[in-house]
């Protein structure tokens, strides 16, 4: 099949070579044929010599988004189940057997642009935040179901990123009768995962790793868990013997959760606090009061959107930081996020170190967490990896 050409000015094609996912408008001399927004086109190095393949949306500064490199190479549903099937052989061998939620599908670090897919036991949600996925909505639906064989299918898209696609928010059922909400397992601990309201595709499953993680500190301690959302890392600080857990959210909804999923999993824990408030707020009064902690976990939401708001990002991570940093006993624990992808893992070291300079509070670098394996980063699509993490040891 013959599809439209995008043409790219000259010294533009490297990235593309390379199997770089993203062709943005800067870089494209002129589009040959009349492809609309949504369509397949090829893109060609300004010679005219066949690059890749990809979705094009002039609404979009990404105006290419690929998929293929080989030529003969066809979007259709044989071709969408062909890469969701081998997207799923992966997590099930990069999934423990006492965990029933994980990522099947990771956008472009799956080769499939556009398309996030979460799998909790039998229900999956879905994220479509490219056009031209959008157009195909069934014929993804369809691979999914002959894929995954799922009870239900659940549309949860991310507004921001459909925005930037030129589409409107989207939720809802797509196949299937979804329940309201659903119990998952991860490392043998039982969550509740609102599917119809929550953030992101209703859980946080790229912190799985990073849970067992920073629980190995809790024994014995005095934990703050800010932004604490439905509390998965209080829960796991709990199994692993914290003294007393302090939960702080803006949300009371995520709250509530969090208390029930303390009670889903055998713990009662009357010492246990959970606290509505702005967390810049609470560390500041915390501070006041003189209240210290061993382990101060901070999972902040993305603070950098676009790249205009980094600067104000970095202040944001630098001031949570410094009041932590403050609260911690010699010797705790500070297990800090970033899940910015603009917020690179050495300008998040950088923000830190003068956060400690700032407290007056020297610390090691223990341990440096990212994304589970689920969330696998793609070489040629270093965007791919937005979270990271550091376990520091507060002299």
């Amino acid at each position: 099949m013959k599809y439209p050409r995008v043409l790219l000015k000259p010294g533009k094609e490297k990235p593309v070579r390379n199997a770089h996912p993203w062709v943005f408008s800067g870089a494209i001399a002129r589009v040959e044929g009349q492809p609309r927004d949504g369509d397949v086109v090829d893109v060609a190095d300004a010679g005219g010599a066949f690059l890749a393949r990809g979705f094009y949306n002039r609404q979009s500064q990404l105006t290419v988004r690929l998929f293929a490199w080989d030529e003969d190479e066809t979007l259709d549903g044989r071709w969408l189940r062909e890469r969701i099937a081998q997207a799923l052989a992966w997590r099930q061998r990069c999934t423990p057997p006492d965990t029933n939620a994980y990522r099947v599908v990771f956008s472009e670090a799956d080769g499939v642009p556009g398309l996030i897919v979460d799998r909790y036991t039998d229900v999956l949600t879905v994220q479509l935040s490219t056009l031209g996925l959008e157009r195909r909505k069934a014929e993804v639906v369809e691979a999914l179901v002959d894929v995954l064989q799922p009870r239900a299918i659940v549309e949860r898209a991310d507004a921001e990123s459909r925005e930037r696609e030129g589409l409107t928010a989207s939720q809802g059922p797509l196949w299937g009768k979804p329940p309201a909400e659903i119990e998952m397992v991860e490392a043998g601990l039982r969550f509740v995962v609102d599917l119809r309201g929550g953030q992101k595709t209703g859980f946080y499953l790229d912190q799985r790793v990073n849970r067992a993680r920073v629980a190995a500190y809790c024994q014995g301690a005095r934990v703050l868990n800010a932004f604490a959302y439905t509390g998965a890392f209080a829960v796991y600080a709990a199994r692993a013997g914290a003294e007393q857990v302090v939960n702080v959210d803006t949300s009371a909804e995520a709250l509530a959760l969090a208390e029930r999923h303390m009670t889903l999993n055998g713990f009662d824990r009357p010492q246990d606090e959970y606290i509505v408030g702005d967390v810049f707020q609470v560390l500041r009064a915390y501070r006041d009061r003189g209240e210290a902690f061993d382990v101060i976990i901070l999972d902040p939401p993305k603070f950098a959107h676009s790249a205009g708001q980094v600067e104000r990002a970095t202040r944001g991570y630098k001031d949570i930081n410094l009041q932590a940093l403050r609260l911690l006993r010699p010797e705790g624990m500070l297990a800090t996020f970033s899940c910015s992808g603009l917020i690179s893992a050495d300008l998040f070291q950088k923000v830190l170190f003068g956060a400690s300079v700032d407290a007056r509070r020297p610390a090691q670098i223990v341990e440096r967490l990212t994304q589970a394996p689920d969330h696998p980063v793609r070489l040629s699509f270093p965007e791919s990896e937005y979270l990271k993490g550091l376990v520091c040891r507060v002299l």
